[in-house]
């Protein structure tokens, strides 16, 4: 059978002998699960399928998070033909056959089809300048799904006859949710079986599949297979350690909403300060490996950056901020070691708390003297009435003395002998304590 043929029959498949994930891919808005940013109510992508206004799409997110379903679910309730291709399979000549399907659907069915491409960043300049003219002209409605970031993977011509829709990795609850559906479910998942699963196999699966929706029904499938060659009574509980036996893979005690979580970031917090990296890169690893959502461990490091180093190494707030690009932009596993790098380098910089305490002194004086005027000769005076009444009188611009250096007063009077900021002797701060000193020599030269 050609391609043509293959797809004008439209034949749907044998749902029942399909993995699980397919069976339980959900059909409408209503099952699908994850990513309320776009489907919630009120959201573009809802009013776009509910408003029947399908037009070409790039779907932009991790594996798992339901790129596919998405396409399918639009592709049903627009009445369209849907009609997968891969980019990995597929070249020019398949692009021109399913071409010739979309050009049959619409002059002899007048239905629309949308053409999903798994994996568009896979095809080269040509293969995707192929697209353009049946875009253009309405006989296709394209839509991809990509892994990888668009603006460097799509020719910019079909961007932009595209909307790009960013999906973000599935939440542990969101991967907890499709388990449970799948095990109650006795059409489509696992339910005609009454399969049990302790709450901790759940958790484990959840934490393990880290966002990604295919790998947690996998694992219910192995799990399946496994419960029935040992089980033949049908009677017990699938535990952790038979997941473990499955996926190869030790479950951590780590519990992200409990102590242990707590306890793990605390461990990570303190080997840091202390500078001791390889106790640093352990407790980043334990957490990572236990499913602890990456971006969490960076904020901390972020948080870190400035709380306990600070202007002693003014780099390690950068360093932290270019692992959460690196890991965002790659991706886990490779992207944890951008996370292990800047845990590293922040474990040897140099440590100073001069930042946290400087602003717990200027809060607490907040606090107590509430909202001070600020004095008359550094106020802005834009109109005549402000200058009269003695608005920037007196101000000194600095850009006319000696190294733009100059000695006026800038706190409310009653904190006028305030010195907030401290520097430590520790790294960079060595030379911000002699920028000091010559700034006040500086100063003191013009009185």
């Amino acid at each position: 059978m050609t391609l043509f043929e293959q797809f004008k029959t439209n034949h749907a498949g044998d749902i029942s002998s399909a993995p699980l994930a397919d069976r339980m891919r959900p059909s409408t808005l209503d099952e699908f699960v994850g990513q309320e940013h776009l489907v919630g109510k009120g959201k573009i992508l809802r009013e776009i399928i509910e408003n029947d206004r399908p037009y070409s799409i790039i779907f932009w997110g991790p594996p798992g998070s339901g790129k596919t379903t998405l396409a399918k679910i639009i592709a049903e309730k627009t009445k369209s033909r849907f009609i997968s291709f891969s980019a990995v399979t597929s070249g020019i000549k398949q692009i021109k056959e399913v071409m010739e399907i979309a050009r049959y659907n619409k002059r002899e069915h007048s239905i629309k089809t949308i053409l999903f491409v798994d994996e568009i960043h896979r095809f080269n300049k040509a293969q995707q300048d192929a697209f353009l003219p049946f875009v253009e002209n309405g006989t296709i409605i394209l839509m991809g799904a990509t892994t990888e970031n668009p603006s460097f993977e799509v020719i910019s011509a079909l961007l932009s006859r595209t909307k790009t829709f960013v999906l973000y990795k599935l939440s542990h609850e969101d991967i907890k949710t499709l388990i449970e559906r799948a095990l109650i479910d006795s059409e489509r998942g696992l339910g005609k079986y009454n399969i049990k699963f302790s709450n901790e196999a759940i958790d484990f699966i959840a934490r393990f599949s880290d966002g990604d929706a295919r790998i947690a029904y996998n694992i219910l499938e192995l799990a399946e297979g496994a419960y029935f060659k040992e089980n033949k009574q049908k009677t017990m509980e699938i535990d952790t350690h038979l997941i473990e036996n499955i996926i190869q893979k030790k479950a951590l005690l780590y519990d992200k909403n409990g102590e242990e979580h707590f306890n793990l970031i605390s461990a990570l917090h303190k080997s840091l300060r202390d500078s001791d990296p390889d106790a640093a890169v352990y407790w980043t690893v334990r957490m990572l490996e236990s499913g602890e959502d990456p971006l969490y461990i960076i904020r901390r490091m972020v948080r870190f950056a400035s709380e306990d180093i600070g202007l002693a190494d003014p780099d390690a707030l950068q360093v932290a901020i270019s692992a959460k690009q690196g890991f965002e932009f790659i991706g886990p596993p490779e992207g944890y070691l951008a996370i292990i790098e800047a845990v590293i380098y922040l474990a040897l910089a140099p440590k100073s708390n001069s930042l946290y305490t400087t602003y717990n002194k200027v809060k607490s004086d907040v606090e107590e003297f509430g909202s001070l005027p600020v004095p008359y000769h550094i106020r802005n005076a834009p109109t005549r009435l402000m200058k009269d009444i003695g608005y920037g009188k007196g101000y000194k611009y600095a850009h006319d003395y000696n190294d733009a250096v100059v000695d006026q007063t800038h706190l409310p009077d009653k904190l006028l002998a305030r010195k907030y900021y401290s520097p430590t002797e520790r790294g960079f701060e060595k030379e911000l304590i002699e920028r000091l000193r010559a700034i006040n020599i500086l100063k003191k030269k013009q009185k």
